[in-house]
């Protein structure tokens, strides 16, 4: 598949020549497709509705049926994102949250998009534990208790929707229906797609168990490129993309997240080149403090469900890329922005409690809101409200102002 093609092309394994961003899955990396595929992931509900456990294998079948007694064929499943680096090299660093499943289809008409969720939602029911009552439970009922997220996009060069079923971990699955997507990747290690249709195909016509001799030819794709080079990235934690002005955000809020869990820059010339187009993309898309604000706590709550220690990390690291990236702001703008990051970390830092067992920390301030009034900057340092943080990481010094 091409940067800009179509979900749905097919093509064979060669370790180069055109079919190069092609490769065919060995057995470990068989094995463990086959454990997330069959392994059993509860998606919570609010309020008193009950836990639902799940199959990605069985929610993809049952979707799948669906779509195609409704006349809307699926011409492909693969699975994407973190779960599909997870199968290709185990110890990737990435981690392995969501499970995203996409489903290839020709959805034309804006009506399908209705279908597509009405068919969702009704198999939610067959998850339902016995006993339950269904004849009153309402697609909106569902809709609210099991749905984190609803996505969809129309335009002259993206159809797709998404799903997000809610997991209370973190680990939602998210059901993607593709009809076009210009840039499907963000940076090279997050580029891979596993072609699923050979291993459902063996689950519902295979008698025997899968075997190191005996299971179906797989197929993992690169939309970033070269698949060796990719996978190297991977393994060696190097950060490459390209024309990161394309993507939704620049890429900056994944791209500090990269660096924040101990990925480095292929290219740390280019890459600090890069940054700047990631900052400015993310300005452009989020022009105002409010728009950061929503964005930024949408992006720390669905990444960081159960591991809150890592969000101020993150956060100053985010503080330091903006601080020294951003070229497309006014003074008072970028200031705002920094200071919406660091409140937000210093909001982390009373979350996960750090004073108490810190060993080695350093005094750092956040400016009350009304100190940008030149009225009070000879009573600026009176009026900080202190907050004792670890040492910042070393990737990018932070900029925010120590308390001497």
């Amino acid at each position: 598949m091409e940067e800009n093609g179509d979900l749905g092309r097919s093509g064979c394994s060669s370790p180069d020549g055109e079919n190069s961003h092609l490769s065919v899955l060995n057995w470990e990396q068989v094995q463990r497709l086959d454990t997330i595929l069959t392994e059993s992931i509860p998606i919570h509900g609010r309020w008193n509705f009950p836990t639902l456990e799940m199959k990605p294998r069985d929610i993809v079948k049952a979707v799948r049926s669906r779509m195609e007694e409704r006349k809307i064929p699926v011409h492909e499943v693969r699975l994407n994102g973190s779960a599909a680096s997870h199968v290709l090299h185990e110890d990737s660093g990435l981690g392995y949250k969501d499970l995203d499943l996409i489903f290839c289809a020709n959805l034309t008409e804006e009506e399908q998009f209705q279908t597509v969720k009405n068919i969702v939602l009704d198999c939610l029911l067959d998850f339902l534990p016995e006993g339950v009552n269904k004849d009153k439970i309402t697609p909106i009922t569902l809709k609210e208790a099991y749905v984190q997220k609803m996505v969809k996009v129309c335009t002259a060069s993206d159809r797709w929707s998404l799903i997000s079923l809610s997991n209370n971990r973190g680990k939602n699955v998210e059901l993607k229906f593709v009809s076009s997507l210009r840039r499907q990747f963000e940076f090279s290690v997050d580029s891979f797609q596993i072609r699923l249709d050979s291993l459902l195909l063996f689950y519902e016509c295979s008698e025997n168990p899968m075997a190191q001799t005996f299971h179906p030819t797989i197929v993992g794709e690169s939309v970033y490129g070269p698949f060796g080079q990719a996978l190297e990235h991977l393994r060696r934690r190097l950060i490459c993309t390209r024309r990161p002005e394309e993507i939704r955000g620049g890429g900056l809020l994944k791209y500090c997240h990269l660096l924040s869990r101990g990925f480095r820059a292929a290219s740390p010339e280019a890459m600090r080149s890069l940054e700047r187009y990631m900052c400015s993309r993310f300005f452009i898309d989020f022009p105002d403090v409010a728009d950061q604000r929503r964005k930024l706590e949408s992006y720390l709550q669905s990444h960081f469900v159960g591991h809150e220690e890592g969000k101020y990390e993150y956060l100053s690291m985010l503080h330091g890329v903006v601080s020294q990236s951003t070229v497309c702001l006014m003074g008072h703008e970028r200031r705002q922005a920094l200071g919406l990051i660091a409140t937000l970390g210093v909001r982390a830092l009373a979350e996960q409690n750090a004073l108490p067992s810190a060993a080695n920390v350093t005094c750092y301030y956040q400016p009350a809101p009304y100190v940008a009034d030149s009225n009070f900057n000879n009573y600026y340092v009176a009026q900080v409200q202190t907050v004792y943080a670890p040492h910042y990481p070393p990737h990018h010094p932070t900029h925010w102002l120590p308390c001497n």
